[in-house]
Parts: structure tokens; C-alpha cells; sequence
């Protein structure tokens, strides 16, 4: 349903919010994402010029984080890189059916409609808190506490 974009997409942003608000190099986040370091950079242009990462030049320098992982939801994220396209008029263009979409075309703007008010009511921070034995989408070769995480009290 998603593209490989978005799917690399969501694996930095889950990367950078484990470490947030420290950086890390574009081949770090490769290494941790098993992302294509070539794809990777493309990925990251993409949500720099989005405003949901920031790059930094020079020693200590990389990828970061633009919004904490609370406040960065992951509709931010597909919509940065492969925005949602809701369906609007008839994909086919029939002149009967206008803006008045058919019963197909309106169930499945709906569940459109469904993914987006899910990924925007969904914070990264949520995503990388929730209780699980796998890391979400990437490795990550800490074991330590998540930073920024709200904590379970």
C-alpha cells in the first residue's frame, strides 16, 4: 500500500527520534535502517526540504530531527516524501459520476481517509514507546532507555 520510499522514510525518522536530539551521520542510519546508502540520501533530501530532518555539516554534525519525536506525527513523515492521495473526483473520469464519487471510490476514500486521521493522531514517540520485543522498522544497537520517550507510569 506504501511505497519503499515511505517505508525508508519511516525507518530514519524512527532511527533519529531513538537518539533525538543527537544526530547521526546519513551512513549510520543506513547501517541501523539496513537502508541503501544511495536511497537513504535521496530519502533524507527529501524530508530536509520537507522540514521534518535538518542536516548539519562539519564535526559532530548529521541528520537530525526538526520536531520531537512527540510532536512529529507519521502522517508528517508519508506526506514529506509520498503524500496521500485522497480521491476526489471519479479516477475514470465519467462525466455521470463528477465529484459525486461511486460506492467504490467512496469506501475506499474512506479508508484513505482512515490512514490519515491514524497516522496523524500517531507520534513517532508513541511509535518507538509502545511495548514490544522488535525495535519498529529498524535495528538499533542500543539497549538503553529511549530519550524523549514518554514513560509508562
Amino acid at each position: 500500500m506504501f511505497s519503499q520510499t515511505v517505508e525508508y522514510a519511516l525507518r530514519a525518522v524512527c532511527h533519529l527520534a531513538y537518539i533525538a536530539p543527537e544526530s547521526c551521520t546519513t551512513e549510520e542510519i543506513a547501517t541501523g535502517t539496513k537502508v541503501p546508502l544511495a536511497y537513504l540520501s535521496k530519502v533524507l533530501q527529501g524530508l530536509a526540504k520537507a522540514g521534518v530532518v535538518r542536516s548539519q555539516r562539519g564535526i559532530g554534525g548529521g541528520m537530525s530531527l526538526i520536531k520531537r519525536p512527540d510532536e512529529l506525527t507519521i502522517l508528517e513523515v508519508v506526506n514529506a516524501v509520498d503524500p496521500i492521495q485522497r480521491i476526489r473526483t471519479c479516477p475514470l473520469g465519467l462525466s455521470t459520476h463528477g465529484v459525486k464519487l461511486c460506492p467504490l471510490h467512496r469506501r475506499l476514500d474512506n479508508a484513505l481517509k482512515s490512514v490519515e486521521e491514524a497516522f496523524g493522531g500517531t507520534t513517532l514517540a508513541e511509535v518507538i514507546a509502545e511495548p514490544s520485543e522488535s525495535i519498529p522498522l529498524c535495528e538499533f544497537p542500543s539497549k538503553s532507555p529511549i530519550k524523549n520517550a514518554p514513560s509508562a507510569d
